[in-house]
This record gives structure tokens, sequence and C-alpha cells, in this order.
């Protein structure tokens, strides 16, 4: 689900509008555009939201991962999103990642990155994440895999997941155990020790997981001082 939203002051009118005629793209008459599809998936809701955004000033994200999937052509290039609200392309907009949205930091930047190479300049300027969006680590993706593996073994079949981890990390954020991108970029030393606590949490429900849980902090932290350089929104 993509949610966009103007701040002009469109004109509204209570006359209503003659039979036949077509409301104008230029002065839509509504600040808030919600972009929903119909719990399939694949759906073109990306390319939906690429369009609208040429007239809209936020283009936000109010849910889901790095699961989902759109690819937007501009000129013969195509970029791929996962994470960015795909609105991003327009260089007048601001997207927003919200509170909803679980965020895989290296996904999230090397997704920027690859689509820096094909023309997206200047995108972490015109990107805001909340700092109150939870985090989906490495081993809530490894978490992931192996769920589907014991659905198999257990069910003989399993849901079909992507695998990326969105299914622990949402988990991880009902049980009021997961962490968020404020705890990442707040007291590092309280970050690490809540980091391992949630490791041994996963390892004990699932004895097979390993993590190299000093690696995957000094990667944080790394990313820690990469966001320190965005806008974030305390929301």
């Amino acid at each position: 689900m993509s949610l966009t939203w103007s701040a002009k002051d469109h004109k509204n009118t209570s006359q209503p509008a003659a039979t036949g005629q077509k409301r104008s793209r230029n002065d839509p008459g509504n600040k808030v555009t919600v972009v929903l599809g119909a719990q399939w998936g694949d759906e073109g809701k990306g390319k939906v939201v690429d369009l609208l955004a040429t007239e809209a000033d936020f283009v936000c994200r109010c849910q889901g991962g790095n699961n989902a999937g759109h690819t937007v052509v501009v000129e013969g290039k195509e970029y791929d999103f996962h994470l960015l609200p795909s609105g991003i392309i327009n260089s007048k907009s601001i997207s927003l990642i919200g509170n909803g949205v679980v965020i895989h930091l290296p996904g999230l930047f090397e997704e920027g990155d690859k689509n820096e190479k094909k023309g997206l300049k200047g995108w972490e300027k015109r990107l805001i994440v909340s700092d109150r969006a939870h985090l989906v680590f490495d081993f809530h993706q490894v978490v992931d895999g192996l769920q589907e593996t014991e659905r198999q073994a257990q069910e003989g079949k399993n849901i079909g997941t992507t695998r990326k981890g969105i299914g622990p990390a949402y988990s991880s954020k009902a049980s009021r155990t997961g962490l968020r991108v404020c705890d990442l970029l707040g007291d590092f030393k309280d970050f690490s020790m809540r980091f391992k606590n949630l490791v041994r949490q996963y390892q004990s429900m699932y004895p097979a997981l390993t993590v190299d849980v000093e690696d995957q902090l000094k990667k944080l932290k790394e990313y820690s001082e990469r966001l320190f350089n965005m806008e974030l929104l305390n929301a």
C-alpha cells in the first residue's frame, strides 16, 4: 500500500461537475490519494504511484518490507524498487518510509546505490525515514527460511515467502522485542545488548540458527553512520 498527498492549496468547490466532464489532472481537488491493491500482488501499484507522484509533494510508504517489488521504466531505464517508494524517481517530491514499514538496512542502501548508478541522483536527500520503523536483521531472513523448511517437513507445504525476513521481523515487533531505527541511532551499547538478547531468543527456538553477532553489529554501526546523514521523522 502506498500513500501520496499534495500540500498544495487546491481549490475546493461545492458545485458538481457537468455531466461527462473529466476532472483535471492538474487540479484533482483532493489532497490525499491512496493506492491500495486487491491483496493479490503484482497489480501494477508501483506504476500507478509513479504516475501520481508527478503531481505529489510527498510519496509515502506505510507498511511492508523489501519483499515487495516494483519496476518502473523511465526514458528506457529500468529502476527496481523494493523498499524505496517508487515515486522517488520524481526529483520534485519527497519520499517517506513510515513507521509501519520494516527496514532491512543492507537492502535499502544496496537498492538506492544500485538505482543511483542507473541515474537516480540525490535519492538520499529526497528520502525521509521514520525512526520508529522496525529493523529487519539478517538472522530474521535466516529464520524465515527455517520456518518455511519446517512447515514443508511438518505439513507437506509452505507459505512460499520470499524469505526476506518480513514475517519474523513483524513477529519481533508484535512481541515487543524488536529493534527500531531510533534504537540503532541511540546508545549503541544498549542496542548491542538488546540485539544479542534477540538473537539468543531466536536461537532458543531454532538451535540451527548461527549468527556472527560481532560482525553483524559492526555492519549495523556502519549503517547507523549513514542514517545520521539522512533526514529522519520522529513519528
